[in-house]
């Protein structure tokens, strides 16, 4: 599958296929430099940053591209997507042998919700804040 259909599959699962999800997420993707349009199609950043093969960028670029997405979902108020910020940078943490930075990143985010705890997100939120434990 190319890329570009793998990531549009991607962004139809988490919105369900409702339009008007669709929209905002790729708005706030692109808004948040999550998602750049690249020669008529668009690419993601970020953790897409640190699963290149070939010339894999240092994880600090990763790491700038979750900080932002943090800020702008958190300035957008968009909780779904600075949770999705936070366990992307909270991986990566994870990697570095930061566990009690990621949890203290995590930890609040997560739980900021009270409902939906049957989501994908949130239970792979909870999976992440586990192993950081």
């Amino acid at each position: 599958m190319a890329k570009s259909s793998q990531q549009l599959q991607q962004i139809t699962e988490k919105t369900d296929g409702v339009p008007l999800f669709v929209e905002e997420i790729t708005k706030s993707l692109l808004e948040s430099g999550q998602l750049e349009a690249v020669d008529g199609h668009y690419e993601l950043t970020g953790e897409c940053l640190l699963c290149q093969v070939t010339n894999p960028p240092a994880p600090q670029e990763a790491e700038a591209c979750f900080h932002q997405a943090l800020a702008t979902a958190h300035r957008q108020q968009t909780r779904s997507l600075e949770l999705r910020a936070a366990m992307s940078l909270g991986r990566l943490w994870q990697q570095q042998g930061k566990q009690d930075e990621a949890r203290a990143l995590l930890a609040p985010i997560y739980g900021w919700f009270t409902e939906g705890f049957d989501t994908a997100d949130l239970q792979e939120a909870q999976a992440l804040l586990d192993a950081l434990a």
